[in-house]
């Protein structure tokens, strides 16, 4: 990736590597900030709707919320020179409505796909637990449901510094119009 102002958006299911991964890749680039969507989620104090599975309407207006925050963020950062690294978890039609919110270009899409088992074993090894009323197999569904564009990696079998490998040397793949 040249350095210069630019938007990178990365999603993934539950425990796919999105943080780490997005970390990782911000700390490589010149000038990079990391945007985590769930800030947002986690600002709201009183009132907060998490997305369940069949969630109110309430939950898809504050995630549509969370969205808009998220791309603008992510364009102020493009605006003062930086590459914004945004990481979230973005299923069906919120991923239009994320990557239509960023006006930056070059923008760029990227889909972290490990294995379902690898997932659940990510999950269980890890201290935060991101899986409530939702499993790994309905996130993973709704993923792999998804139109299939920009970049996407299995990272079932790479470390997080190889996949940041990965993405940088198919980071053509990933750039959307």
């Amino acid at each position: 990736m040249s350095p210069g102002p630019a938007v990178v958006v990365i999603t993934g299911i539950m425990a796919a590597g999105k943080s780490t991964v997005a970390q990782l890749l911000a700390e490589r680039l010149p000038r990079a900030a990391h945007v985590r969507g769930d800030l947002f989620r986690r600002t709201i104090v009183s009132g907060r709707a998490d997305m369940t599975p069949g969630a109110e309407e309430e939950a898809v207006a504050q995630l549509r919320l969370r969205h808009r925050l998220t791309a603008t963020v992510a364009d102020g950062y493009a605006d003062a020179g930086f590459t914004a690294v945004v990481q979230d978890v973005l299923l069906g039609e919120h991923v239009d409505e994320l990557l239509d919110a960023v006006r930056t270009r070059p923008r760029y899409f990227v889909v972290l796909a490990p294995s379902p088992a690898a997932v659940a074993a990510r999950e269980a090894a890890r201290a935060k637990t991101g899986y409530g009323a939702w499993t790994v197999a309905d996130l993973d569904r709704g993923l792999r449901a998804m139109p299939r564009r920009g970049l996407w990696l299995d990272s079932t079998h790479l470390t997080p510094e190889a996949t940041v490998d990965a993405l940088l040397a198919n980071l053509d793949a990933a750039r959307m119009p």
